[in-house]
């Protein structure tokens, strides 16, 4: 990253915003499963598919999604399989974040229980 210029780095930030939002990783994480019509998208991720074209088209903007036309329905994939290996790389690292938290309050909660409690 150290190479790349500040026009690049821009570049950058705006796919990481695109990926900031719930309801775009929820519609990533169903086209997992593949290709699919918005309407279905919409179904899947709880949303209505006006919301769900909206994310679309911005997604796609920045090519994480590619589109297709067949007759009156758009069909989405996933047109960048890096952000796949990217969420699961985040997603990896929040759960041993969460884990270790876990630990560190069990081990509070061990100690408390330890510990016996005396009167005044």
């Amino acid at each position: 990253m150290q190479q790349l210029p500040p026009e690049a780095l821009e570049h950058v930030a705006h796919y990481f915003r695109t990926l900031s939002e719930a309801t775009r990783l929820r519609i990533l994480n169903v086209l997992g499963h593949g290709e699919m019509s918005v309407g279905d998208i919409a179904e899947k991720v709880d949303s209505s598919v006006a919301n769900v074209s909206r994310h679309l088209a911005q997604m796609a903007q920045h090519g994480l999604v590619a589109r297709e036309s067949r007759g009156n329905s758009a069909y989405y994939r996933i047109a960048d399989p890096a952000v796949h290996q990217l969420c699961d790389l985040v997603c990896g690292n929040i759960a041993r974040r969460f884990e270790d938290v876990a630990s560190t309050r069990a081990a509070f909660v061990r100690t408390a229980r330890a510990k016996p409690t005396t009167g005044r």
